[in-house]
C-alpha cells in the first residue's frame, strides 16, 4: 500500500478520497487554487499546495504543476476523481513518466473509451450493442444535416470527447439541426478542446442505466447497476439502485456486456459503462445498448457502496497499489436499495441556472450520507461546477430508501444560495417516480409541475417576521427571549410581495401574527410554529424559513430607505458571472421577444439570454470575450417604434 498520495481534485470528491485514504493510514497531499485555500479538502488533508490562480485552466487543469507537488510532498501516486485531468491520457503519461503511480486505468484504456465515435467501433468487435448512428470523420455540418436526417428525428448532437452532459444536443426538427451543432461544437471546443460530434438516434422513452466495473488490468467484475434516468440538461439529479423493474435475466445480460468492455481494453480500476435503455415496456435483454464509458470514480458511485458494502476508492487504492480484485464475481453482495440526490446551487425556475452565494447555514440531516466540500460560511465559486453535496440514503426496499431521502432532504437546513431542495424533493414526491416510471425525458415532461414553489403558510411567515423583528433567538431548549410586549409592524419582502405584518407579544413563545395566533417552540435548526417544523437562518439582510423542503426567502424592509427607483430602461443582465461567448446583435436592430442576444458562458455551461419583449437595442455594453459580473448591463432595449 502507498505511504502516500495526492488527490488531484477539489471539492467534494477531493475530501471523499482522503477520508478513506486516512482511514487506510495513507497519508494525503491535497491541491488548490487561489479560490480554495481555505476549503474543506485543503484543511482535511496532511499537507496541501497551492498550483495557481481561480480558472481550473490555471489550476486544476495544469497537469505539470500537480505532478511537481506529488514529488515534492513524498507521494507516491495520484488520484485523479472525477472530471478535470481524470480522463487525460496524456497526463497518465506524464504521471507514469515522473515516477508515480496513476490512481485509475491506463491511458491507452482512456484512449480507447475517450472518442465515443472510436469506443463504439471498438464495442461492437467486442459483442457489445451499441446505438444506431454516424460516428465519421467527415465534420462538415452539410453531411452531418444529412446523416441526421438519415438516422430520423429525434436525434443527438454529442461531442466525441464529451461527459458529463456537457458538449450534447437534442434535435427534435431538422431546422433546428444548424443552430444547435454549432452551440454544441462551441461548448465541445470549450470543455474538451474538441468540437467533433457524433450523431446518434434518440431513444424514444429512454432510460440511462450504467453497470460499475472494477478491473485489474485483464480481468473484470461488475458491482450491479445504477439507474441514472433522472436528468435535466443531460445532468444527472437522482441516481439509484438497483434500477427499478430489473430482472435478474437482463442484470446478468448488462453485467456480462459490461465486463466484456472492461476487458477488451484490459480496464484497471473503478469504471462505468452506461447504456440507453428502451423504457416504453419491461426491461429486456435486446432492449438496451452501450453509450460511453466513463474510465473513472463516478459521481454517483455512493449508492454501489450502500448497496455492496464495497468502498470503492478504497479498492482504487488496492488495486493501484498491486493487489488483486479484492472479491471475485460471485462473492460480491447486493443488498437493499439506495439513493443519491445531487444538490446544486441553482435555480430550477430558471432553467437551472447556475448560482453562486455564501452558504449561512448548511446542516445536512444526520440520517443521510452527505458528500460534501462545503460549510457554513463557504462561498459557491462560480469557477467551478456548482454542486454542493451528495445526499444518500438506504433502505431494506425501493420504498423505504425513498421515504428516508425525501424525509432527510425536509430535515436538511441550507440557506444563502439558492438551490434546488425543493426541486429534487418534488421529484421524490412524484408519483409516477414512486412507482419507479422513470425515463431521461420526465424533468423536460413536468418541469413546471415540479418547480413550482407553494406560497410561504401564515406559520412560515409569522416566524419570519419574529426574526426580523428580534423577538426570538435560536439558542435551542432554552426558550425565547422576549422584548417589549407592545403591538409592532414589520414589513418584509418576499419575492416581488411587500407584507406589512402586525405582531402583538402575548408571553413567552405566545404571539398574534397577522391576526393569527402563534405559538412557538425552539429546535435546533428553527423552530415549531402551531406544531409545524420549520428551519430558520438569518443574516442582517436575509431571512430564510424552509418549510418541509420549500425555501422562503424574506428581506426585512428597511423604513428609511428610498423607495423609488428612477431607472426606467429595460436593460439584459448578465444572471452570474461569466464570460460572453458571443453577440446576435447589433445597436439599432430591431428584435422580437424571445430573440438570442447574448451567449453566457458561466459554470462550463452556455446559456442563451433572449430578449424579454420587442424593442430595439439602444446601447449594446459588451462584446464576445469580456467577462462580467453578476448583474453587469449587456445591452438595454428600446419600445419598438410604432
Amino acid at each position: 500500500m502507498f505511504d502516500a498520495i495526492l488527490i488531484a481534485n477539489r471539492g467534494e470528491i477531493a475530501c471523499r478520497v482522503i477520508r478513506t485514504a486516512r482511514a487506510m493510514g495513507v497519508r494525503t497531499v491535497a491541491v488548490y487554487s487561489d479560490a480554495d485555500q481555505h476549503a474543506m479538502h485543503v484543511t482535511l488533508a496532511h499537507s496541501a499546495v497551492h498550483i495557481g490562480p481561480a480558472p481550473s485552466t490555471e489550476s486544476y487543469l495544469r497537469g505539470e504543476r500537480i505532478i511537481e507537488a506529488a514529488l515534492t510532498t513524498g507521494a507516491q501516486a495520484i488520484h485523479p476523481g472525477y472530471g478535470f485531468l481524470s480522463e487525460n491520457p496524456d497526463f497518465v503519461d506524464a504521471v507514469e513518466a515522473a515516477g508515480l503511480t496513476f490512481i485509475g486505468p491506463s491511458a491507452a484504456a482512456i484512449r480507447a473509451m475517450g472518442l465515443k465515435d472510436a469506443a463504439k467501433a471498438l464495442m461492437v468487435k467486442a459483442g457489445v450493442p451499441v446505438v444506431p448512428g454516424y460516428h465519421g470523420a467527415d465534420q462538415s455540418p452539410d453531411l452531418l444535416a444529412r446523416e441526421a436526417d438519415a438516422i430520423g428525428y429525434p436525434v443527438l448532437i454529442k461531442a466525441r470527447a464529451g461527459g458529463g452532459g456537457k458538449g450534447m444536443r437534442l434535435v427534435e426538427r431538422a431546422e433546428d439541426f444548424t443552430e444547435n451543432l454549432a452551440s454544441c461544437q462551441r461548448e465541445a471546443a470549450a470543455s474538451f478542446g474538441d468540437d467533433a460530434v457524433l450523431i446518434e438516434k434518440f431513444i424514444t422513452a429512454p432510460r440511462h442505466i450504467e453497470v460499475q466495473v472494477f478491473g485489474d488490468g485483464t480481468s473484470a467484475v461488475h458491482l450491479y447497476e445504477r439507474d441514472c434516468s433522472l436528468q435535466r440538461r443531460h445532468q444527472k439529479v437522482i441516481e439509484e439502485a438497483p434500477a427499478p423493474g430489473m430482472t435478474q435475466k437482463v442484470r446478468d445480460a448488462m453485467g456480462a456486456a459490461a465486463v466484456r468492455a472492461a476487458e477488451a481494453i484490459g480496464y484497471a480500476g473503478a469504471g462505468t459503462v452506461e447504456f440507453i435503455v428502451d423504457g416504453s415496456g419491461p426491461l429486456r435483454t435486446d432492449g438496451f445498448w452501450f453509450m460511453e464509458m466513463n474510465t473513472r470514480l463516478q459521481v454517483e458511485h455512493p449508492v454501489t457502496e450502500a448497496v455492496t458494502g464495497i468502498d470503492l476508492v478504497a479498492w482504487q487504492l488496492r488495486v493501484a497499489s498491486g493487489e488483486a480484485l479484492p472479491l471475485a464475481q460471485t462473492h460480491i453482495p447486493l443488498k437493499g436499495h439506495a439513493f443519491e440526490a445531487r444538490l446544486y446551487a441553482e435555480d430550477a425556475k430558471r432553467d437551472f441556472l447556475p448560482a453562486t452565494g455564501t452558504l449561512t447555514a448548511f446542516t445536512p440531516a444526520p440520517t443521510l450520507r452527505c458528500d460534501t466540500g462545503v460549510a457554513a460560511g463557504d462561498t459557491i465559486s462560480p469557477h467551478y461546477d456548482p454542486m454542493i453535496a451528495k445526499l444518500i440514503s438506504h433502505g431494506p426496499t425501493r420504498g423505504a430508501a425513498l421515504n428516508a431521502l425525501l424525509t432527510g432532504l425536509e430535515d436538511t437546513l441550507i440557506a444563502g444560495s439558492t438551490t434546488n431542495l425543493a426541486f429534487l424533493a418534488a421529484l421524490l414526491r412524484d408519483e409516477a417516480f414512486k412507482r419507479g416510471e422513470v425515463d431521461t425525458g420526465v424533468i423536460a415532461r413536468r418541469g413546471a409541475a415540479l418547480t413550482t414553489l407553494p406560497a410561504p403558510s401564515p406559520e412560515a411567515s409569522a416566524l419570519a417576521a419574529l426574526a426580523a423583528m428580534d423577538l426570538l433567538t435560536e439558542r435551542p431548549h432554552q426558550g425565547f427571549t422576549l422584548w417589549a410586549p407592545v403591538p409592532q409592524t414589520v414589513r418584509l419582502t418576499h419575492g416581488d410581495e411587500v407584507l406589512s405584518l402586525p405582531v402583538i407579544t402575548h408571553g413567552a413563545g405566545r404571539f398574534t401574527v397577522d391576526g393569527v395566533d402563534i405559538t412557538v417552540t425552539p429546535t435546533p435548526t428553527g423552530a415549531r410554529v402551531n406544531g409545524i417544523a420549520l428551519r430558520l437562518d438569518t443574516t442582517p439582510d436575509r431571512i430564510t424559513v424552509l418549510e418541509r423542503t420549500t425555501p422562503h426567502v424574506f428581506t426585512p424592509v428597511d423604513p428609511l430607505a428610498a423607495a423609488a427607483d428612477t431607472d426606467t430602461a429595460d436593460s439584459i443582465t448578465a444572471p452570474m458571472p461569466g464570460v460572453v461567448k458571443a453577440v446576435m446583435t447589433e445597436a439599432g436592430a430591431q428584435v422580437a421577444k424571445g430573440t438570442p442576444l447574448v451567449i453566457l458562458e458561466a459554470m462550463k455551461m452556455e446559456h442563451t439570454l433572449r430578449a424579454p419583449r420587442d424593442g430595439v437595442v439602444d446601447v449594446l455594453a459588451t462584446t464576445p470575450g469580456t467577462q462580467v459580473s453578476d448583474g453587469d448591463t449587456l445591452l438595454t432595449l428600446e419600445p419598438a417604434d410604432g
